[in-house]
Formats: structure tokens, sequence, C-alpha cells
């Protein structure tokens, strides 16, 4: 009977002990990681594009940086949110994205010189002779105003004319194979892809001045971009090292950085030319090889 008793005492041991492993096990198989699975090759990536009405400011954040993901011209989103030159903006600033059909009729940022391309209906009111008479004071007033705004802007527009087409002399950023092509879809690529060698040399297209470096744009990895004039900006993404900083002056053929894959999941430069916000063909303006 005693030893039935110890036998009996044993057994239940034993199966207490293997019920506290298989528990165990059961716990750690549930937290286990999941398998990691191949990346694969370098597919387009959505390039931070943002399309939330209200973007929050971060920390690294510039107007330039901002207005590059939300795909508009910076000057329409420092015009829509008040902001003056030199577009300083705050962490925790919440900045307003205007619609696809606001634009700017100025370059100011005042409120009455920007407008959305909607008709607006004046409300109808009672003639009288006391407002026949403001009015046609104030169209008197009104035509000499844009008689002197013509004479005033006649030689600025041809200036601005002059500005738009004064990057001539575009150059390849680096040398390599096009791995990927612009494309006009959606969520296609917005510039061109250039297979190189890890700290191969990326050189700025043309003269301008570097208005971000830095890698908090979702996607682009360590990118620059740099300002031409008021129309145009280049970029150059997943690159393993930045050699000029913000608000630094560079001329054309000046290396800017060392090719690199951040961001991506093989070494390439990604590069793009955008035209008052858009993006546009890079083909276009870069020599043919």
């Amino acid at each position: 009977m005693r030893l039935f008793s110890v036998c009996l005492v044993r057994h239940l041991h034993i199966v207490l002990v293997c019920g506290w492993v298989l528990f165990i096990s059961a716990c750690s198989s549930n937290h286990s990681p999941a398998p990691v699975k191949n990346a694969g090759k370098y597919q387009q990536k959505n390039y931070g594009q943002m399309s939330q009405p209200i973007y929050k400011v971060k920390a690294g954040d510039t107007l330039f940086g901002i207005a590059w993901r939300a795909g508009k011209d910076y000057k329409d989103i420092a015009a829509y949110n008040r902001i003056k030159p030199p577009y300083t903006i705050f962490v925790g600033q919440k900045l307003k994205i205007p619609p696809a059909k606001y634009k700017t009729t100025g370059t100011g940022s005042s409120s009455n010189k920007n407008q959305l391309v909607s008709k607006v209906y004046a409300k109808p009111e009672t003639k009288t002779a006391q407002s026949i008479n403001e009015k046609n004071q104030q169209k008197k007033l009104e035509q000499q105003k844009r008689k002197e705004y013509a004479e005033k802007n006649k030689n600025k527009n041809a200036t601005t004319d002059v500005a738009s087409n004064k990057i001539s002399n575009w150059q390849w950023p680096t040398q390599g194979k096009i791995l990927q092509g612009f494309s006009t879809a959606e969520l296609g690529n917005k510039g061109i892809d250039i297979a190189g060698k890890r700290n191969q040399s990326v050189k700025a297209s043309a003269d301008g001045k570097v208005v971000y470096a830095g890698s908090a744009l979702r996607g682009y990895g360590k990118l620059i971009i740099i300002k031409h004039n008021d129309d145009y900006l280049s970029a150059y993404a997943h690159n393993d090292k930045l050699l000029v900083k913000e608000q630094q002056t560079v001329k054309v053929g000046q290396l800017i950085a060392e090719m690199g894959s951040t961001g991506t999941t093989d070494v390439r430069l990604h590069f793009e030319i955008r035209y008052r916000g858009k993006s546009v063909d890079p083909l276009r303006f870069l020599p043919k090889k």
C-alpha cells in the first residue's frame, strides 16, 4: 500500500511537470517573432506623399520638405498659412495644406494676394445716388491702380520669364544605368532612379541653394533638395553621406553627396526635378547621353 502511494505521488509529480513544460512552451511560441521575409527587389515607394489637409510640424521639418512631400509649391503653402520669408516654422505648428485648386496670384503671403480658383458672387444692393457716385469713384481708382500696376510690373514679368528659363545647363547628377524612369501615374515614380556603386559621387545638377539636407522625409533616406530659382527644385535621395548643409550655395557639378541605399534596398540615386511644386520628367532637362 505504501509502495502504491509513493508511485502515485511520483506519477502526479511527472504529470504536473510535463503540464508546466507544455504551458511554458505554448507561452513562448505565442510570443515568438514572426518569420522575417526576404525584402525582395526594390519597388517604387509612395515617396512620403501626404493627403491630409493639416500637417503637424515635427523636429527636422522644413517648409521646403513639407511642400515636397505634399507635392505643392512651397510658396503656396507659405501663403496659405501666412508665413513670410525666410519661412520659419516651429515644432508642433499645424500647417494647412492648400487644396488642388489653390493658386497664389502674387509672391507675397498676405491673404489679399491669394485666392481659390472659384467664382464669388456679390450680394445685390439697392442703387442710390450716393452708392452710384461711390462706385464711379471706386471704378476710377481701380483703373488708375491697374494702370500703375501694369507699368510697375512690365519689366518685372519679363524678369520672371527669364528666371523661369534661366537654367539652361542642367547636368547629370551621377553616371549610371537608369533603373526606373519617370511616371505620371498617381503613385508612379516621380523622378528617375540611377544605378551606381556605394560612395559614388553625387553632384548638383545646376547652381542653387540647399534648402533641405536630412533624413526626415519618409521613403527618401538621406536626402538633399536644392532650390535653383523660384520655379525649379531638384532632389537627390538614398545617399550614404551628405556633404553639404542647408542654406549652402552650390555650383553645378559640385560634389554634394555620396551614393548609398538609405531608405531603399539597393544602391541607387533617386533624382527628381520639380517645377512650381509639380514633378516633371528629368530627362526633358538633362543632356542626352
